[in-house]
This record gives C-alpha cells, sequence and structure tokens, in this order.
C-alpha cells in the first residue's frame, strides 16, 4: 500500500473514470463504507478535508453527510500496490450508514442514537451468542502506542523519556506504574468529591483521563522491560472472560 501526502496522490482510474474507496475510523480502522470516486471526487476530498464521492446512481458529486449531517474528516488517504483502489482514513461526525449505524457493515442492531456531531453511542446488543456488541473505543491505537515503545526499547535512542526509562530496569519503571496508579486513585476522589458536590467536573474528569493514560503508558513500558507482549495480558483478559460467559 502506497500512502502519500494529499497533493501527491496518484489514482489509476478505470474505464468508466472510477475508483473504488474504502473509508476506515481512523481511530481503530473499523472499515465505515465502500463508495466510489473520481477524480472530481478525489480532488474535492483534498481539497476540503470532507470525504466526496461520485454518486453512480445521481451521475454527479456527492459529499458524504450533505443531507444528514455525517460528514467524514480526511485523516489520510492511500491507494494500494496498483494504485487502482483508494484507502481513507476518517473521523465520522456520526453514524457513516444512511440507516443510522455506525458503518455501513453493521447490521441494525448498531443503530447509533446520538445528533450529528455529538459524541457516538449506540444501544449496545447482544448477537446470537449472547455477546453485547457495544461502542468501539479505538483500543486499537494501543497498537501504535506499544510498536513506539517496542521500538524505543530495541533502539535505545538518546534524549527518549522511554529509553531512560528502560535503562533503569525495573525497579525504575516499577516506581512509575506505582506512582501514576497513585494518581490515578487520587484524581478519581477529587472528581467523586466534585460529583458530590454537584460541581463542575470538566477538569477531574480531564485529569483522570489524563492520569489513566499515564498508567497505560508506564504498564506497557514495563511489560516492553519485562520482554512481555501486550497480547499475553489480552489473552489472560480473553481467557477469564469466556471462562465466566
Amino acid at each position: 500500500m502506497s500512502e502519500r501526502p494529499g497533493n501527491a496522490v496518484k489514482v489509476q482510474f478505470g474505464p468508466d473514470g472510477l475508483a473504488p474507496a474504502i473509508v476506515q475510523d481512523a481511530a481503530d480502522g473499523r472499515v465505515l463504507m465502500l463508495a466510489w470516486m473520481d477524480a472530481e471526487a478525489l480532488a474535492a476530498t483534498l481539497e476540503t478535508g470532507e470525504v466526496h464521492f461520485h454518486s453512480r446512481s445521481r451521475d454527479r458529486l456527492w459529499r458524504k453527510g450533505e443531507t444528514s449531517g455525517n460528514v467524514l474528516r480526511l485523516r489520510s488517504v492511500a491507494t494500494d500496490c496498483d494504485a487502482d483502489a483508494i484507502l481513507m482514513t476518517a473521523e465520522p461526525a456520526g453514524p457513516t450508514c444512511h440507516r443510522g449505524t455506525r458503518s455501513c457493515f453493521d447490521d441494525d442492531s448498531g443503530v447509533i442514537t446520538a445528533e450529528p456531531g455529538a459524541a457516538r453511542e449506540s444501544t449496545p446488543a447482544a448477537d446470537d451468542r449472547g455477546v453485547i456488541n457495544s461502542p468501539s473505543q479505538g483500543f486499537a491505537w494501543l497498537d501504535t502506542l506499544w510498536a513506539t515503545i517496542a521500538s524505543r526499547a530495541s533502539e535505545r535512542p538518546e534524549g527518549s523519556y522511554t529509553t531512560r526509562l528502560l535503562d533503569g530496569g525495573v525497579d525504575a519503571v516499577g516506581r512509575k506504574v506505582t506512582e501514576e496508579a497513585t494518581e490515578v486513585l487520587l484524581a478519581a476522589k477529587d472528581d467523586a468529591t466534585a460529583q458530590t458536590a454537584a460541581a463542575p467536573r470538566e477538569t477531574t474528569r480531564a485529569a483522570v483521563s489524563g492520569e489513566v493514560a499515564d498508567l497505560l503508558y508506564h504498564a506497557l513500558v514495563l511489560l516492553a522491560e519485562r520482554d512481555i507482549p501486550p497480547g499475553d495480558v489480552i489473552a489472560v483478559l480473553r481467557s477469564r472472560h469466556q471462562q465466566r460467559a
């Protein structure tokens, strides 16, 4: 796959002037939809930063979300090895499918009820195996963070905070995990106090998110220091979930 800056995208359109275009959610890689682009649609997408397609039924340029408001904000564009198919990542402003689901590949149990531009929510529904289908939280992005940490562990570049932690060994990293866990508790208690007092919680909620982010990062660094892939942790969680299901 070849990914290029917007003004350098070269596509081999078919005899009909079209190329298939797949859109993934930039948050976690979930495939949202497949449609068709021509040169005009690609140019409009790159110029405006909002995904456009060519409507084959209406034979005209079509801005995704032009009537619903559920636009797709472009984040990257790539082509496949033959440059005759387009892959985009985007941030959706609401449900992508006209049925109200997050993805055109979802069934109707995942209908999203939030208004365009609001936080994306869907009513969790169980499939025929009893598994709850909840809205994605973007956990797939942790693979990107882990890849960076693993790279620091193998290359040890100078000036990197992760490198300094790893060079300190298990004690240095372990101390940071303990410290950050304590910070999570303190931030959570501050948020609970604000909630009890019916006070504004924007600051305290942001503090909890920030401290949990620090804890997750340092926990991953600890795994790297011990040469334990996060997949082993996921396997334990999955096994426990299956045992209790």
